[in-house]
Order: structure tokens, then sequence, then C-alpha cells
């Protein structure tokens, strides 16, 4: 089983969730109507609680005691989660270019050449550079 799916699988009953949480069952049931920890849910409905949403609960927790709001509260976990999957969806764009690039070794790059058409360059190498230095005044070129 991957990591990803030992902290999302859903394991815990409310009252064993509370204990770890340290918070009273009813406030779980609050904290899931309002959708601020949504737990999974047998097939007879029965709550059950993953590692994922015992350390969203003591999060909750946390920032409650900071006196932070339950709307902001909300909407901080909205903004982490949407974090979190963002840098996972990163990752997948990072491992699908590094095997692109494993696959296709040598492929050739282009650079913009200054009449505007294309110069190939092969992988590693770098286009050469002007160094001339030009004088431009407003009004038109300089005699």
């Amino acid at each position: 089983m991957a990591d990803e799916e030992m902290t999302t699988a859903p394991l815990f009953a409310i009252a064993v969730a509370a204990e770890l949480a340290g918070m009273h069952p009813q406030t779980l049931r609050q904290y899931d109507r309002i959708g601020l920890v949504s737990p999974g849910r047998t097939a007879g409905k029965s709550r059950r609680y993953s590692m994922r949403d015992i350390v969203q609960l003591r999060e909750v927790a946390r920032l409650g005691a900071e006196g932070i709001s339950l709307e902001g509260i909300r909407r901080i976990l909205e903004l982490e989660n949407e974090v979190a999957a963002l840098r996972g969806r990163v990752r997948e764009l990072e491992s699908a270019l590094a095997d692109e690039l494993i696959r296709r070794p040598g492929r050739r790059v282009f650079a913009a050449a200054e009449d505007g058409g294309v110069i190939p360059l092969r992988t590693g190498s770098r286009a050469s550079r002007r160094t001339e230095v030009v004088l431009w005044r407003p009004g038109g070129p300089v005699d």
C-alpha cells in the first residue's frame, strides 16, 4: 500500500478518532456537518476517520486555540489541500518530463536568430551572443 493510500484509508471509528485528536465525539460530528473535516463512511453510514483526518482535526484545534474562526480554519484547510494537490501534480509533471528527456536523448534545441530565423543547436551548446555596444538616441540612428 502506498503512503498516500495509508494516510487516507478510513480506519478509525469516531470514538477512537476523537481520542486521537483530543476532542469530544460531538465536536467531530459538528465539524463533519459544517464540512470542516469530512470522514469516509462505511456501507452502514458510520463515520471512519483516516490518519490524514486526525492530522486535520489536530490542526483545527491548534488554529482554534489561536483564535481563528471556524470559517477561517475551513479556508486554511481548503488552501492547504489545494497546495498539496498542486505539489503532487508538479511531481507528476517533473517525472513525465524526466521520462521524456530519457526517451529522447540528443534532441535538438533551437534559438532565435537576429533576423527572426531559427538556429538549430545541439543539446548542451549555447547560441553565440553579440557583444558590441550600441548607442541609441531618441529620434533616430546616431551618425
